[in-house]
């Protein structure tokens, strides 16, 4: 990103409103909804902080810091949640280089690489609580849902686009009302079951041929058990919950 080659960086830095959505203003206003009521948001990225800047001011403004109280980047997951405090380090940054590792996490703010151990601690501090709970929304079962889970048992948001079917999610640049305001179901409802894909079938349940003359047999998909093992819930979108 920062030397400005290949093809992927460049032409997202030039035409960033082809590759990327912007933010819905009702998950906007949640998030702000969520800082009122005296929550702590974490951003946790693998990206590096120059390509998160630019994705963030891009889809939710460039006051996209005063959303969260933590952002970290480089966050090299999922070895954030399984890595000691000794294997992984938080770093400091200084214009997108980074600086020394550091001992602990004393305040919130922007940090590279780090692990999900001393962050906890950092939460504890500025909750007051010993065992303060953790929401993480993730749309990786590898890097985020799984680790989180299972490494640092909080409780996990999986963003799967898979609910959706065939349907596609395109936010809507401006509402014509307040999403509050409308109907539960006053939007045009999908046909159920809805997350069955009509190009791949469901992303759920396998059929299993019977022997002979026996019906087929309906079966959780491995995908399917992982998410109700490893995520609190499961949800197609942030706007499903904003």
């Amino acid at each position: 990103f920062l030397e400005d080659c290949g093809m992927y960086f460049p032409e997202v830095k030039s035409h960033p409103d082809k590759y990327l959505q912007r933010c819905p203003e009702s998950v906007k206003k949640w998030l702000k909804q969520l800082k009122s009521a005296g929550k702590i948001l974490l951003l946790i990225t693998s990206s590096h902080s120059d390509y998160c800047r630019l994705v963030c001011e891009y889809i939710i403004g460039n006051d996209f810091e005063e959303y969260f109280d933590i952002v970290i980047t480089n966050a090299l997951k999922p070895g954030f949640f399984s890595h000691t405090p000794n294997q992984r380090p938080f770093r400091t940054l200084e214009n997108d280089e980074e600086q020394e590792a550091l001992l602990s996490l004393d305040k919130p703010g922007w940090y590279s690489q780090g692990n999900a151990i001393q962050l906890y601690e950092l939460l504890k501090k500025m909750t007051g609580k010993l065992d303060p709970k953790v929401v993480y929304f993730g749309d990786s079962m590898h890097s985020d849902i799984f680790p989180a889970h299972h490494y640092s048992n909080w409780e996990t948001v999986f963003i799967l686009e898979e609910l959706l079917g065939d349907k596609v999610m395109v936010p809507a640049e401006t509402e014509s009302e307040p999403l509050e305001k409308k109907g539960k179901y006053e939007e045009d409802q999908p046909e159920a079951p809805y997350f069955v894909s009509k190009q791949w079938g469901s992303f759920f349940v396998d059929k299993l041929p019977g022997l002979e003359n026996a019906e087929e047999t309906l079966v959780h998909t491995w995908s399917c058990k992982c998410t109700s093992t490893y995520s609190t819930i499961a949800i197609p979108s942030l706007e499903a919950i904003a």
